[in-house]
């Protein structure tokens, strides 16, 4: 993963995504999952992009079931912007770069 991808856990879920002060993208994600893995690349330039301005995470949702359950994971790739605590917006399968930075251009708003 890239330098400014987070590795988010349910340990550290809450404090870096439900207490966030700023937005964070987090890409719920697993090994398995070939589009998962294409749109890692998008999701690494993200948080290169947005560095300082928004987090961007990756969630691996074979170590985080609990809350891919809570969150209503069901097909992956799903990216998932937080703020405030709360969804703000939901995107399933692969997205284009343009897209996700929009929404979360939309989300620091």
């Amino acid at each position: 993963m890239g330098a400014g991808t987070l590795t988010i856990t349910e340990e550290n879920f809450e404090s870096e995504v439900l207490n966030s002060d700023s937005p964070v993208l987090v890409d719920f994600w697993a090994e398995w999952c070939a589009p998962c893995i294409a749109l890692g690349p998008v999701i690494e330039e993200l948080a290169s992009d947005y560095e300082g301005k928004a987090k961007v995470g990756k969630l691996n949702i074979d170590e985080a079931q609990e809350l891919s359950v809570k969150y209503g994971i069901r097909s992956i790739p799903t990216v998932a912007i937080f703020k405030g605590g709360e969804i703000v917006h939901m995107r399933v399968g692969l997205a284009s770069k343009d897209d996700l930075a929009g929404q979360l251009d939309e989300a620091l708003a």
